[in-house]
């Protein structure tokens, strides 16, 4: 379902529904209200859709399948409370009630999967999107894996090297630095791609730049001192991979002083699929950089993900009972699964009768 659909979808469910939905998604749900609450919960079903449809429409039909109270039944009083509990010690919480829905089959959860037939390659709309807006302004892209985020890096990289401006691409680590150095000169030639880590320096004059990000902000710290090691002064686009690493609490401030010190002339395309707001990353941009950065976001996952379990005797069975991951809901756990869980608990625990 679309996005409209699932937000009005969501607004028709009592509050108590929204509440059991957002357990293990939203933090501190119970202080939301309800329009806050669907907001909240729309932008965490971005990181898997199909799972969070799948456990919206089971929590409806749990609630419909409910018997009515009758018409004449009054609420029992509620007992008078003669001491309160313990101070820190909240009240037991009863279970959640299992899931009636029968668990798919094998056979279905394996559907799909293998290698898809060769067809001509055609760019989502968000990829053809985030080129054009690249052209005048920067871009934060955040869609899921697999998505094809690589592609508009790619796409970006040509484009800019045409025009005779060099590209700088930044990772977070070496290992994918070497990896996309690999890539990338099997795409352009090992001519025209460089790398500089802090364990390898290559071809330090090529018009793309592979390095990690703290080797970039180092450069940047050089051109501010006037000793400038690469052509910044020819810098048209620098792609910012994994740029979730804005909030890690000891690296983060590498990513920030790297955007701060950004050469003006030159577009930033950062690459996420985990960012939780990307928005507001956009508007920081636009708060510091010369032009408003532009935010396309893509909630559709390309490659859906399938949870499964393989017993030590090879036995195979779907986790859950639907074929997406139904995040928050143990109760939602497939029966044969559940079935080799106690079947392996009963393998490898001692005996209770063993002296």
């Amino acid at each position: 379902m679309t996005t409209d659909e699932l937000e009005k979808l969501l607004a028709q469910q009592p509050v108590a529904l929204l509440h059991r939905l957002a357990r293990g998604r939203v933090h501190r749900h119970f202080r939301a209200g309800k329009r806050r609450l669907i907001e909240l919960l729309l932008q965490h079903s971005a990181n898997n859709r199909a799972g969070f449809e799948s456990d919206l429409l089971t929590l409806i039909g749990e609630r419909q399948h409910q018997p009515a109270p009758p018409a004449a039944a009054q609420p029992a009083p509620r007992p008078h409370r003669t001491s309160t509990p313990p101070h820190g010690r909240r009240p037991h919480r009863a279970p959640e009630p299992e899931s009636n829905e029968p668990g798919i089959s094998l056979a279905e959860w394996l559907e799909g999967i293998g290698v898809p037939a060769p067809q001509p390659f055609v760019p989502d709309p968000w990829q053809i999107e985030a080129l054009a807006a690249l052209a005048e302004t920067d871009v934060v892209v955040s869609v899921p894996t697999g998505s094809g985020k690589t592609y508009v890096a790619v796409e970006a990289a040509r484009r800019a090297m045409d025009e005779n401006r060099t590209v700088i691409y930044t990772s977070p680590l070496k290992a994918l630095s070497n990896t996309k150095y690999t890539e990338f000169s099997k795409i352009f030639g090992v001519d025209r791609v460089g790398i500089l880590t802090g364990d390898r320096q290559d071809n330090g004059q090529a018009p793309l730049l592979i390095m990690t990000t703290e080797i970039l902000r180092n450069l940047l710290y050089d051109a501010a001192s006037g000793e400038i090691d690469v052509r910044l002064d020819t810098l048209g686009l620098v792609i910012m991979d994994e740029s979730q690493y804005l909030a890690d609490p000891e690296r983060g401030v590498v990513w920030e002083e790297t955007i701060v010190f950004c050469p003006s002339q030159a577009k930033l395309l950062l690459l996420s699929a985990s960012i939780g707001n990307p928005q507001d990353i956009a508007d920081w941009l636009t708060s510091i950089r010369p032009t408003a950065c532009r935010l396309v976001r893509h909630s559709k996952r390309t490659v859906p993900l399938r949870a499964g379990y393989l017993h030590p005797n090879g036995k195979l069975a779907p986790l859950f009972r639907t074929a997406g991951i139904p995040y928050g809901h143990p109760s939602h756990l497939h029966p044969e699964a559940k079935r080799l869980f106690r079947e392996y608990e009963d393998d490898t625990q001692p005996s209770r009768h063993r002296s």
